[in-house]
């Protein structure tokens, strides 16, 4: 498994596979429990799952003849330091926006009404 960031980017690029986790994350469901909240096909379903798992964010395990699906999200940690890099640019932006707004109050408090 590649502990990059890209794989679960691709996983999270889907907004049905971002709702598979949201579900996996509350408890852990047979494939055919996952479809029926979908409305879609368990091959589509098959299809998700296998992206979520080649992004770590899924894992199996096989209770009795039941396959279960249910959230790993230890590898959301390496999406989150690489974007966790880019904050540093938004603080910076934040605290330009910041400055130019009290500029514009003091200018404002100086004028006559």
């Amino acid at each position: 498994m590649n502990t990059g960031p890209q794989p679960v980017f691709r996983a999270l690029s889907d907004p049905t596979r971002r709702e598979i986790l949201l579900h996996l994350s509350r408890e852990s469901l047979a494939i055919s429990e996952i479809s029926e909240r979908f409305g879609i096909t368990r091959t589509a379903i098959n299809k998700h799952l296998a992206i979520l798992e080649e992004g770590g964010l899924v894992r199996s395990e096989t209770i009795g003849r039941e396959r279960r699906k249910s959230l790993s999200p230890e590898p959301l940690r390496s999406a989150f330091e690489w974007l966790g890099f880019f904050e540093q640019f938004w603080d910076r932006k934040l605290a330009d926006l910041q400055r130019e707004i009290a500029r514009d109050m003091k200018e404002k408090e100086g004028k006559p009404k």
